[in-house]
């Protein structure tokens, strides 16, 4: 309880938390980026004092020793050009191909001097040579370091994102599985009840057509039971007749709608076997029907086609109502969306894990113009 409380404060601190150490690294790695920087103008400053020494000693006869020389050999990882006052130049840990094309050395200059100012080596008022000069490979990797850096944190917390996204649907999925067994019980109670006093009103002078409906209630109920209770748990499937399964919850719901509501049903006249849960099946026809005359506020023209093609069926629910905006096709099916001042939002979107999960089937808003209408079409591999 305690966490729970306190998780919202919790996460925030431990976002800037995040935040602080992520800028921390960034600021560390760019000191130590312009300190290696800062080592590298050392070292090259060193290596033009070592030129100078050996360029002036040639000129004086002078003995200077092996220091210089081992100087100027050491390098061996700083891309350079060296140009000297004659206007040629030489060049030392730069590709051979570049290094023999003027254009290239050009750009090859001008990109050296945008990343550290070029090193003048005079004597005498004289300058002997100019040494323009980059960062090395090792600084180049450095300086992508950061954006490096960067992705992996940018991965890890998308990782960490998708992970606590997850872990949440699949207990808010556990907690509507558990609501759903739990309803189910807790209706099998009272049907046990309905069912006995039925059995007593069919000893009394009671009209048996009333009867008769009470039962067809009872068995609704008794369905609808079994619907709660296979929630969570993978349905079986069987061969069935998609045509006179749709066509049993199309005359339970045309026997119950009001008469301004006028319904068609259209499908072939043959037997169209389909692998389905008779039960989550009748459940979707039943949602989208009532959907949809929900969508003409209790008025107009409900019409089932059902169409085969030669490997897949395709049932399509139409209604003359509002219609839907064409960027909320896809957010109809998602939990809790609804237009309705009541209802939680969750018929289409069982719908269409009905279909999709346990059917391997497809789902779609086939067609939909505000003010005219919605058809929404149901696609069922047929079995062979």
């Amino acid at each position: 309880m305690i966490f729970t409380k306190y998780s919202n404060t919790f996460r925030w601190i431990m976002i800037a938390l995040s935040f602080i150490i992520v800028s921390l690294i960034l600021w560390n790695t760019y000191v130590f980026f312009q300190n290696f920087k800062e080592e590298e103008r050392v070292k090259m400053k060193n290596w033009s004092f070592a030129s100078k020494e050996l360029t002036t000693t040639d000129n004086l006869e002078d003995d200077i020793g092996n220091l210089p020389i081992e100087i100027l050999q050491s390098n061996k990882t700083t891309p350079m050009i060296i140009v000297y006052k004659d206007g040629s130049y030489d060049t030392k840990n730069i590709d051979e191909e570049v290094a023999n094309d003027s254009i290239k050395i050009q750009k090859l200059i001008t990109k050296f001097k945008n990343e550290y100012n070029p090193i003048k080596v005079t004597y005498e008022n004289n300058t002997l040579q100019t040494i323009y000069y980059g960062n090395s490979a090792l600084l180049n990797k450095l300086k992508y370091y950061p954006l490096a850096l960067l992705l992996i944190i940018f991965l890890f917390t998308g990782v960490i994102f998708f992970f606590y996204k997850s872990n949440k649907n699949a207990s808010q999925n556990k907690l509507w599985s558990g609501m759903a067994k739990e309803t189910a019980h807790q209706i099998g109670t009272p049907l046990s009840s309905l069912i006995g006093w039925t059995e007593l009103l069919k000893t009394e002078n009671v009209n048996p057509d009333y009867i008769v409906e009470i039962e067809k209630d009872i068995d609704r109920l008794q369905t609808i039971t079994e619907r709660f209770s296979k929630i969570g748990s993978l349905p079986t499937l069987e061969t069935a007749d998609i045509v006179a399964e749709t066509k049993e919850a199309y005359d339970y719901l045309k026997r119950r709608s009001s008469d301004l509501v006028a319904f068609e049903f259209i499908a072939p006249n043959e037997h169209i076997p389909v692998n389905i849960n008779k039960q989550l099946y009748g459940w979707t026809i039943e949602n989208l029907v009532k959907n949809g005359i929900d969508a003409m506020k209790g008025r107009g023209k409900i019409t089932i086609e059902i169409t085969q093609l030669e490997n897949n069926v395709k049932v399509s629910v139409s209604d003359t109502g509002k219609g839907i905006a064409k960027k909320n096709f896809n957010r109809i099916f998602e939990p809790g969306y609804t237009t309705k001042k009541r209802g939680w939002g969750l018929g289409l979107s069982l719908t269409r894990r009905i279909i999709e999960d346990f059917h391997n089937g497809k789902i779609k808003v086939l067609d939909s113009t505000i003010g005219k209408g919605t058809t929404i079409q149901i696609g069922l591999k047929r079995a062979h």
